[in-house]
């Protein structure tokens, strides 16, 4: 479980990275206006770069030992955790996009693949 998990994380987040970095108007369609300041353009492409990286760790650390990988997995709890909380807040206010229902899912779903792989790997280390 834990190596489909940071398989698919590593995959979804490279994407939102790359998107992020390259196509962020499209990326932020509804909440970025079609006439962005160059500076909100700017951060939104800085804010990608960050997502390769987690991106790689990803990727680098499906094939690790479950002990080694304890770290990885902490942080994507804590990362998808705090994302899936804020599409919580901005679906139950009303303030997110449409899309923030799908993505809601998502990061609700990785957080949950995360807590069971955290789960499973310290019952086995017991």
């Amino acid at each position: 479980m834990a190596k489909v998990t940071l398989t698919l994380s590593a995959l979804y987040l490279a994407v939102i990275g790359l998107a992020l970095m390259f196509l962020p108007l499209q990326f932020g369609t509804g909440a970025v206006p079609k006439d962005a300041a160059p500076e909100l353009l700017a951060l939104l492409r800085l804010l990608g770069g960050p997502f390769l990286g987690i991106a790689v760790l990803n990727w680098l650390s499906r094939d690790v030992e479950a002990s080694a990988s304890r770290p990885v997995v902490l942080a994507n709890i804590v990362g998808f955790g705090a994302v899936a909380a804020n599409d919580i807040w901005g679906v139950a206010s009303g303030e997110a996009r449409d899309i923030a229902k799908i993505f809601l899912a998502v990061h609700l779903l990785f957080t949950l693949a995360f807590l069971a792989v955290a789960y499973s790997t310290r019952r086995v280390h017991r």
